[in-house]
């Protein structure tokens, strides 16, 4: 898996310890527990047996410094865009459709970003439950200007790009449709010309009693939450530069509270797709898995926020690694937390190959 990655060490006679032996100790031990350089050099030396038919440590495992070295010296757009082949193969097979962008900061890890902090831009598969790809914002640089060069590393042919409203740029929606990708965006203040229109345009549907516009609602019960959602196809009044859109919606929510509204938002989307308002509905709501089920789990079981790793670009490869670690733990067919799956692996060597041979098998 690791055989392109280029090796940012010089040729030397000093360098002891092959490339891909490092990273794919350092995976491996990321998944079954290790949080920094020293715990992933421990894991090492206590599963050498284990990894002596599968790499060639010619000089045993490599010390806690040596693997942050490296990290600290690896092109993380490299390593990342190669972990990103590897789960995109997986996602292939069962019919990628949804891709969600979003950003995440790792609190601990000081740059100097627009977030004070390492902040990482990632592509995650929805319905899969992949990480497909990762940028980190550079110094002094803004996650808006680090996610065009994110999409444009991964194949959007036939997929659903969501973005929330921080990303409501006309050079990105215009990317992702150049790249064969459709995209849903929410529309706030940060793009006011763009927001007034669309009201505008919900607000002669409303006089005309919405005629012609699909509706639908939903209720979630474990959320006290019922949602509507009404689209209006290829409307018109638009600011013009925004490619290809075909619709846009009002998605209003309503928080229920012992039976009684509590709470309600009302929310703007722009989309290139014409679909239902179900169907759209469905996109919206999905989209935010990957607060759920990538960025909760991250600080839950992996305790990111709590990462000082920020020699180089160690910060952003040991995210890239959380983060393929996180996605091939999901995938197991196991009960238990992350936390109880990644003990497990660290136990049983046979589960951990299992994990790692996931993407391989399903």
């Amino acid at each position: 898996m690791f055989a392109d990655v280029p090796d940012p060490r010089r040729e030397t006679k000093n360098k002891l310890h092959e490339l891909v032996d490092i990273l794919t100790l350092a995976t491996c031990a990321v998944i079954a527990g290790a949080d920094g350089w020293d715990q992933v050099a421990a894991f090492g030396r206590a599963k050498q047996t284990l990894f002596a038919p599968y790499l060639r440590l010619p000089h045993g495992v490599p010390s806690p410094d040596t693997f942050e070295r490296v990290f600290a010296k690896l092109d993380p757009d490299a390593f990342a865009d190669r972990f990103g082949r590897w789960m995109a193969a997986a996602c292939e097979s069962t019919g990628l459709v949804h891709v969600a962008i979003d950003g995440k900061s790792a609190r601990r890890s000081t740059k100097n970003t627009f977030t004070g902090c390492l902040h990482l831009v990632e592509a995650w598969a929805v319905e899969n439950r992949l990480i497909l790809g990762q940028r980190s914002v550079p110094e002094g640089g803004h996650e808006i200007t680090t996610a065009p060069d994110l999409l444009g590393a991964l194949d959007l042919t036939g997929a659903v790009v969501t973005v929330d409203a921080a990303f409501c740029q006309k050079e990105l929606v215009s990317q992702i449709r150049t790249q064969g990708g459709h995209y849903v965006v929410c529309v706030k203040g940060n793009q006011k010309g763009l927001r007034g229109a669309v009201a505008e345009v919900f607000a002669r549907a409303g006089e005309d009693a919405f005629a012609g516009c699909d509706m639908g609602s939903a209720v979630e019960d474990g959320h006290e939450e019922e949602r509507y959602v009404t689209v209006v196809e290829d409307p018109e009044g638009l600011p013009s530069g925004w490619a290809d859109v075909g619709a846009v919606a009002l998605v209003c929510r309503e928080r229920v509270v012992n039976g009684k509204p509590n709470e309600s938002t009302a929310h703007y989307y722009l989309t290139s797709l014409r679909i239902g308002a179900v169907e759209l509905a469905g996109y919206i709501r999905n989209h935010w898995g990957i607060e759920n089920g990538l960025h909760w789990c991250l600080d839950i079981a992996f305790r990111e926020d709590d990462s000082r790793a920020r020699a180089g670009h160690a910060g952003a490869n040991l995210g890239m690694i959380r983060r393929v670690a996180l996605s091939l733990l999901q995938r197991a067919d196991t009960k238990g937390s992350i936390r109880t799956r990644r003990m497990k692996a660290a136990w049983d060597d046979q589960y951990l190959l299992k994990v790692l041979k996931i993407l391989t098998t399903k």
